[in-house]
């Protein structure tokens, strides 16, 4: 995903949350809603999840330097694994202890209308950053369903903000029921039990955000057709006899480590194989600008089959 669409979908994030956070702490001072002063702090968490994912994409746009040959790709994927930690602890648990503290001491809430105009500003907002992440999310995920793009993708600012998103407008719905409910009903305990809902949400919204941000932060393949173009432009070279496989690693939504096992012609000089070998490293960064490095080892097929079974059983080759 290129960064200025990534960029354009935290900047919208960022505007909405931080304007309905501030409206929602307004709301929650004047009613004394559990709800609203929960989803206070949910677009307060979102805004400050906001900023720390515009600083990873900063620090993973640095150059290579000498303590990270590789670039600092993996800087965005720290990045997002605290801001589920963030979700989860600050996000959630707040929601939980002011549904607790209110379904204990339920009190009932002034000023209705302030908070459903206040409610109907936010689904205006959140609505719209929902939009700019899923038509982004939308352009790049191809034919594939949503779940398995969320599942597959290698970008976590896009899916990140619509995730949020998506959890911000079931917490509205949430508190917009919890609000009628305790009025209508004249049970205002059933504040507190929509901020237990919204402490649900979130945890929910923070657990997968955390599992998939998890996998990228330790180390994933690329897409399998980065490994499959890299295969066929060895395999269509003069200079190699077999290309027997690629291991790839994503270091960041743009980075990629890539290592090719081929075998060579026999009769192949060592300046000849060089040569060989960068000009399947040029054919490979144009096809995929994404590649930042691509490391061929001279193995027979036989040699690359032993070593890949070994990976895939967890037996330890070296000496």
């Amino acid at each position: 995903m290129a960064a200025s669409g990534s960029h354009k979908v935290v900047y919208a994030a960022l505007a909405g949350n931080l304007a309905i956070a501030v409206a929602k702490f307004v709301a929650a001072g004047f009613s004394g809603s559990s709800a609203m002063l929960s989803e206070g702090v949910h677009s307060l968490v979102d805004t400050v999840n906001e900023l720390l994912l515009l600083y990873g994409l900063r620090r993973a746009a640095m150059p290579p330097d000498r303590t990270h040959p590789f670039g600092h790709g993996r800087e965005l994927y720290f990045w997002s694994f605290i801001v589920a930690l963030l979700v989860l602890s600050m996000g959630a648990g707040v929601s939980f202890f002011e549904g607790v503290m209110h379904i204990r001491r339920p009190e009932p809430a002034s000023h209705p209308l302030l908070n459903y105009l206040v409610l109907a500003v936010s689904f205006v907002f959140e609505g719209g950053s929902w939009y700019v992440a899923l038509r982004e999310f939308r352009r790049h995920k191809g034919r594939l369903g949503y779940f398995e793009a969320f599942r597959l993708s290698k970008d976590p600012t896009t899916f990140t903000v619509l995730l949020e998103d998506s959890a911000a407008i079931l917490g509205l719905l949430l508190a917009l029921a919890g609000l009628v409910g305790a009025q209508l009903l004249e049970l205002p305990i059933l504040d507190g039990v929509a901020s237990l809902g919204i402490a649900g949400v979130l945890t929910t919204s923070a657990l997968l955000l955390a599992r998939e941000t998890k996998g990228l932060l330790i180390g994933e393949t690329a897409h399998a057709s980065v490994s499959e173009s890299i295969l066929r432009i060895a395999a269509d070279d003069e200079g190699v006899r077999c290309a027997n496989g690629v291991l790839t690693v994503q270091m960041g939504p743009n980075q990629v480590v890539a290592a090719l096992s081929a075998e060579f012609e026999d009769a192949m000089t060592t300046p000849q194989i060089e040569t060989c070998i960068n000009r399947i490293e040029k054919q490979a960064k144009i096809a995929h600008p994404e590649i930042v490095s691509l490391f061929v080892k001279p193995q027979t097929a036989k040699t690359w089959r032993t070593r890949r079974d070994a990976l895939e059983t967890g037996e330890d080759l070296l000496p």
